[in-house]
């Protein structure tokens, strides 16, 4: 009996043994085949119609997700990469037997306002080819509806919104909250335009943040208004009118047509026959539409001549390593990107480096030391900075040291300041809960730590905390007067933790001219002598089979979008707060969040 018992068990034991690897294996190999399926070369029939479905994020650099991702359908609203975007809408220009652009409508949200930018000003770019762009919804957001102003024609959904307001909004200042429950957050910082620290510290915001925030946000909304404008063929004055008359997403839509925001109403149908008839469709033929994945996949038509030029994306929070255990947001981790600088330093084939940054910044040593990795590469090949949405604090400490600085019209840079912050428990630990301390040290500063977050007294600690800070912001301002050519005084002028558009950087020398990352790439030939260049993307995405690694690794995307589910607005803060707890003491960073 017991021989028979053994034998049952071990055969079970084996089946389930077996079963499991046999369903790894199986959805190995089904990950493997939708990844290269994913992949197949697009083939394009005359007259056809690229159509261009703006829902969901547009961020700075299209990532493939882990092959479970796909398999899971985790992702509810799709990321959309902005040098697939821009890429595909240049091909369609180019392709003889694409005749147009449809740009649909959705639940779109751009990174940056710079990023909605250069969308649009690629679509622009594409009607200089002659062909034509139509645009509808049911409902424009104000970035989509920035975007689609574009189109030759743009329509709307009879019973559609557009939800133009202009940009700002309020943010949460948690000071009262902590101070009902003992907690007091103390800040080191320097700069009085620092502002990072004001959400823990204040109950309202500063007067100097409220000018900096006020200064950058309306000198976007007024680029923007100029661009709409400009488009529809009406005045900017009277689309800002409008959005300051009323809630302008309440209007009924026949007063959109009127102040000529849209051109026609139509339910979704009506569309169908507009670009039929643009093509010569008859009313039962089917139309041949290109998404954006088969754009992707589309060839490029020209072939790459000449020396190689790196483009090396470095965007999102800069941080010492990669401690996540589930937020798939995209950082520029400190060692590996200094890696990725050497060996492209090292590499004979790169010729120059474009580096584009699309940061808010983030750990201060980490910067560094990525700034100094710039500074060494810039010794073999020349190196230039395209700025993207963001780069700011950090995000400028790594740029400052490249031989010329591009930013978009809408780039948010500058913040050159240094922070730290620091809780303070003690009233909530020692007089709500009663806890008190007691111990033994050798030597005076031993249990500083301790001190800082859990004693009153520690006015000592606070000083030589403040002493660190104002070390590391003149080693910034050093940072920046090397690369920028300017004195310590001429740096700190402008510093002091300022925040500063684009167009308000360039006449202080923050950067050296508004251009694109194409201006970027031919500054780059410029520097190192080249008659012909291709541009190159780095760091070169991963293979499907290191992303099912990487996602069998953490937690991955999957559980990203099921706490984004059950978590809803609380999502964001507790990321932050989790964030808090994983940052270098020193911080190089813009508030938690610009809203736009």
């Amino acid at each position: 009996m017991k021989s028979f018992l053994k034998y049952t068990l071990a055969t079970i034991c084996g089946i389930v043994i077996f079963t499991f690897i046999a369903g790894f294996f199986f959805i190995l190999s089904l990950a493997g085949m939708m990844a290269s399926g994913s992949s197949a070369t697009t083939t394009v029939k005359a007259n056809s119609v690229f159509v261009l479905n703006l829902n969901g994020t547009v961020q700075e650099r299209s990532e493939e997700g882990s092959p479970i991702d796909i398999i899971m359908n985790s992702n509810n609203m799709s990321a959309m990469g902005l040098d697939d975007l821009v890429a595909s809408i240049r091909k369609a220009a180019a392709h003889e037997d694409i005749k147009g652009i449809y740009l649909e409508g959705g639940l779109v949200s751009f990174d940056s306002p710079a990023t909605a930018l250069q969308v649009r000003n690629a679509l622009k770019e594409f009607r200089k080819s002659g062909k034509w762009i139509y645009a509808y919804a049911d409902n424009y957001t104000q970035s989509g509806y920035y975007v689609a102003s574009v189109a030759d024609s743009v329509f709307l959904n009879k019973t559609g919104m557009i939800e133009l307001k202009g940009f700002g909004g309020k943010r949460e200042f948690m000071t009262g909250l902590y101070e009902k429950i003992g907690v007091k957050y103390q800040p080191v910082k320097v700069g009085k335009y620092k502002s990072a620290v004001e959400s823990v510290t204040r109950k309202d915001m500063s007067p100097e943040n409220r000018e900096q925030t006020e200064a950058y946000q309306q000198g976007i909304w007024n680029q923007w208004l100029k661009d709409m404008a400009e488009s529809r063929k009406i005045t900017a004055e009277s689309i800002d009118q409008a959005v300051s008359d009323s809630i302008l997403a309440f209007a009924c839509p026949d007063d959109y047509v009127k102040v000529k925001f849209v051109d026609r109403l139509m339910y979704p149908e009506g569309i169908k026959q507009v670009i039929k008839a643009k093509l010569g469709y008859d009313e039962d033929e089917n139309i041949n539409q290109l998404k954006l994945a088969d754009m992707i996949n589309l060839p490029v038509q020209e072939e790459e001549k000449g020396e190689q030029i790196a483009v090396y994306y470095a965007y999102g929070e800069i941080i010492d390593e990669n401690t996540s255990l589930f937020s798939t947001e995209h950082n520029i981790i400190g060692k590996e990107t200094v890696d990725d600088l050497n060996k492209l330093a090292n590499d004979d084939d790169v010729k120059a480096v474009v580096l584009r940054v699309n940061s808010p910044g983030g750990s201060a040593v980490a910067s560094e030391q990525i700034w100094h990795a710039i500074k060494e590469l810039k010794q073999k090949k020349p190196v230039i900075v395209s700025m993207g949405g963001l780069a700011a604090s950090g995000g400028y400490m790594i740029s400052a040291g490249a031989d010329y600085i591009f930013a978009e019209p809408s780039t948010i840079t500058g913040s050159i300041g240094i922070f730290g912050l620091i809780p303070n428990l003690s009233e909530l630990v020692t007089d709500k809960l009663g806890v008190t301390f007691d111990g033994t040290k050798t030597n005076a500063y031993t249990d500083f730590e301790e001190n800082l977050i859990f004693t009153k007294d520690n006015a000592q600690e606070i000083k030589f905390m403040q002493t660190y800070v104002n070390r590391g912001y003149e080693t910034f301002l050093s940072i920046v007067g090397d690369g920028r050519k300017m004195s310590r005084d001429q740096v700190h002028e402008i510093a002091q933790g300022r925040v500063w558009l684009a167009t308000d950087a360039l006449p202080i020398k923050l950067i050296d001219k508004i251009g694109s990352l194409d201006d970027a790439v031919k500054k780059a030939a410029e520097l190192a002598k080249l008659d012909e260049y291709h541009s190159k993307k780095y760091p070169e995405p991963a293979a499907w089979y290191e992303s099912l690694i990487s996602a069998t690794e953490k937690s991955g995307s999957y559980l990203d979008s099921e706490l984004r589910e059950v978590l809803g607005e609380f999502y964001q803060p507790v990321l932050n707060a989790r964030r808090d707890m994983q940052r270098n003491r020193l911080q190089a960073r813009l508030p938690y969040l610009l809203n736009f």
